[in-house]
């Protein structure tokens, strides 16, 4: 008997980590989208991007209930150091994508330090000022970062000695699909693993997981260094697929942006930070082109009507029709 409870959580992990139908549906229309919709390569890979940033998020929301408003300084952080890169010389993308998501990971770890004493709102206050005082940073050292103007003319190498970046955005395409995709596959692995229960354990109840001999600040540091880097890795995904980065990738509005993204999405479901990028970002472009005066009203129309009638996001909304429709199949 003990030993059929021990297996218990195994075979927990096992289901949560079990890969679904809807899953295998779901990238392999990402990748059918290539094909689909050739002349919007570059709306997509800029909601891979916005994807990657928001799954960030999620970690450390979602999974380890720690809101923040200042995320942006990670995802400019990276941003700037591949644009810098460039600039120096050295544009070869994967080892410039790599070196920005560990500077954002640096900073956010010793950032952590200190937000590992926090919690709730002064939490969300203290990383809302971080985002603000690293903007105005940026702002004020021109000399490196170009205040308003930006960092423009990047220089970066062929991916690989071979794929050219272009305005097509057919390189951008799958560079930012197989990075995307790959660190969502850890991201998903670490969720449903011993340290993902943890977290979540940790989020629920505090007191409890301490009990149970969880070191909440030990698990903060860990989870926000790693949301930084990730948010990092975005940011320089942003500046080499563009070419190009200015003092928005650290502005509280990217910070809202990407929260709004996982509101629309589905807090904590992983894939609702991919849906919510895409709703977010179409329906962005669609209505700015609609009514360019006012297409906030309906942006903000659309997310207080998911709000109301999916408070759990738009994944959250499917996975329960799904359910409701398996009941009914099978009471029939």
């Amino acid at each position: 008997m003990v030993a059929l409870r021990s297996l218990e959580p195994v075979r927990l992990l096992a289901e949560r980590s079990r890969w679904r139908a809807a899953e295998f549906v779901f990238w392999s229309f990402v990748v059918a989208s290539y094909f689909l919709f050739p002349g919007y390569l570059v709306l997509i890979s800029q909601i891979l991007i916005a994807g990657l940033f928001a799954l960030s998020l999620d970690l450390l929301l979602g999974f380890g209930g720690m809101p923040s408003l200042g995320h942006a300084a990670f995802f400019g952080l990276g941003a700037y150091t591949a644009g810098l890169l460039g600039q120096m010389g050295w544009g070869e993308p994967i080892s410039g994508l790599l070196l920005s998501g560990i500077v954002a990971g640096v900073f956010g770890l010793v950032c952590s330090l200190f937000l590992s004493r926090l919690r709730t709102t002064a939490f969300l206050m203290v990383t809302l000022t971080l985002g603000l005082l690293l903007r105005e940073f940026a702002n004020r050292w021109s000399g490196l970062t170009g205040g308003d103007d930006g960092l423009s003319d990047i220089a970066l190498w062929p991916l690989f000695g071979v794929f050219r970046f272009g305005l097509s955005g057919h390189t951008a395409f799958w560079y930012g699909l197989c990075v995307t995709f790959i660190v969502f596959l850890l991201v998903r692995r670490l969720v449903h693993s011993p340290v993902g229960l943890a977290l979540e354990a940790m989020r629920e109840n505090e007191r409890r997981a301490v009990a149970l001999g969880i070191s909440p600040r030990l698990m903060v540091i860990a989870i926000f260094t790693l949301s930084s880097a990730i948010a990092g890795l975005a940011g320089a995904l942003l500046t080499q697929t563009t070419s190009f980065v200015a003092l928005e990738v650290l502005s509280f509005e990217r910070s809202a942006g990407v929260l709004i993204m996982l509101v629309l999405g589905g807090v904590g479901t992983l894939y609702g930070a991919l849906v919510g990028a895409a709703v977010y970002l179409v329906a962005r472009d669609v209505l700015s082109a609609l009514d360019p005066v006012y297409w906030y009203f309906w942006l903000g129309l659309i997310i207080v009507m998911v709000v109301l009638f999916a408070n759990d996001g738009l994944v959250g909304l499917s996975q329960r029709l799904q359910a409701r429709a398996v009941r009914r199949w099978e009471a029939a």
